[in-house]
């Protein structure tokens, strides 16, 4: 079957005036215009191609690279409003439709915004939305605590900054966690810092290896993130000081921030513990 918004490898089956003809292994065919065709080739060769629908809502394979393809998310352009929606520039001849009913806020024409493509059953069309939430679904997690993950940034909340994990799920990033300058659409990895009760997830940036780290450690990480990345204990710390912050032994305390010095995950100066610019 021949995949709209999707890149598909096809045979290459027979020259005609308009372009090349291709076909997928169970005979579906869609045509390759000139503007695309290479320089060489010979029939029944495979060729990578993405396949969309044309001004004439025919299925036409390119061999252009959109910025966004079926079940993605990316920021776009916009290049014009008109009295049916948005149309949106993600690299291709065609430009890409966003309806006034799938916009978060009304598009106008210049801003860049946040969308998903998907499919839209009825019209056969590829179609954006700025209304990136729908797509996302915290019901069945496919995280676990202190996985490191794919993130998108997707908008500013009153309490931090909401991201997009791993193209499936909504995180969220607490604004004493954000140790860098962060915009919409920004791509970077994180790790689930927590899950919360109704599958809230709190995401931490960096590549932390919380994996790699024992218990005590990883909690000593989480008391960094949520202090700013600061917390005023040292070695030399009373074992009754280090039991009210952490609620462990001046032992366990000691070897655990022994383990994340050598990792490099934090720094020990005389006034207490600093998270290390290595794992933002």
């Amino acid at each position: 079957m021949i995949k709209i918004g999707e890149y598909n490898t096809l045979s290459i089956i027979r020259e005609t005036d308009h372009g090349l003809f291709l076909e997928d292994r169970d005979g579906n065919e869609v045509l390759l215009p000139n503007r695309y065709v290479p320089e060489d080739y010979k029939i029944w060769d495979d060729i990578e191609v993405f396949v969309y629908l044309d001004n004439e809502e025919r299925p036409v394979a390119v061999t252009d690279k959109p910025y966004i393809t079926k079940g993605e998310f990316a920021v776009l352009r916009c290049n014009q409003v008109a009295k049916i929606g948005a149309f949106l520039d993600w690299g291709m001849l065609k430009e890409l439709f966003c309806p006034f009913k799938e916009q978060a806020f009304k598009m106008k024409k210049g801003g860049w915004y946040l969308v998903y493509c998907y499919l839209d059953e009825e019209t056969g069309r590829l179609v954006a939305s700025s209304k990136t939430s729908r797509f996302l679904d915290n019901s069945e997690l496919t995280v676990n605590q202190y996985d490191e993950v794919d993130l998108i940034v997707s908008h500013p909340s009153d309490i931090g900054m909401n991201v997009i994990v791993n193209k499936k799920h909504l995180g969220l990033i607490y604004t004493n966690n954000i140790h860098r300058d962060l915009s919409v659409g920004d791509k970077l990895k994180g790790v689930v810092k927590k899950i919360r009760q109704g599958n809230k997830l709190d995401i931490t940036i960096g590549q932390i290896g919380y994996r790699s780290i024992e218990p005590n450690a990883k909690f000593i990480l989480e008391a960094l993130d949520d202090n700013n990345g600061f917390i005023n204990l040292t070695d030399k710390s009373s074992p009754d000081a280090i039991k009210d912050l952490l609620q462990m032994s001046k032992k366990a305390f000691k070897k655990a921030i022994g383990n994340l010095y050598k990792q490099r995950q934090i720094e020990i100066k005389e006034d207490g513990i600093y998270l290390s610019n290595r794992s933002h």
